[in-house]
């Protein structure tokens, strides 16, 4: 079970390839961290934004979830706009499983 509640029906075939990378990680927190955005996401990016998610899904999970989670500072080659739209778009202040 990927936990999309996105259809890819409406997408170009670039954009589901994302779509279903972003939900297929190895690690389950990255593949809520980024299928979540890309579920919310990936209709609007723009090309330049969809070259930088291509590139930011290459990343391995643990560094970019030490990124996302602050745990470890972001490389400046990957302190992109979209990266910061990622980290926001997982801001939350209180605990999720609440």
């Amino acid at each position: 079970m990927s936990g999309t509640t996105r259809t890819s029906a409406d997408l170009d075939p670039r954009r589901r390839k994302l779509l279903f990378r972003a939900w297929h990680r190895g690690m389950r927190e990255m593949d809520l961290i980024m299928g979540r955005f890309a579920d919310a996401e990936i209709g609007a990016l723009s090309e330049a934004d969809l070259d930088e998610f291509e590139r930011l899904i290459e990343v391995l999970d643990r560094d970019l979830l030490s990124w996302v989670t602050g745990e470890a500072a972001v490389p400046e080659n990957y302190d992109t706009d979209l990266f910061r739209r990622l980290k926001g778009f997982h801001h939350h202040d209180k605990p999720i499983h609440v």
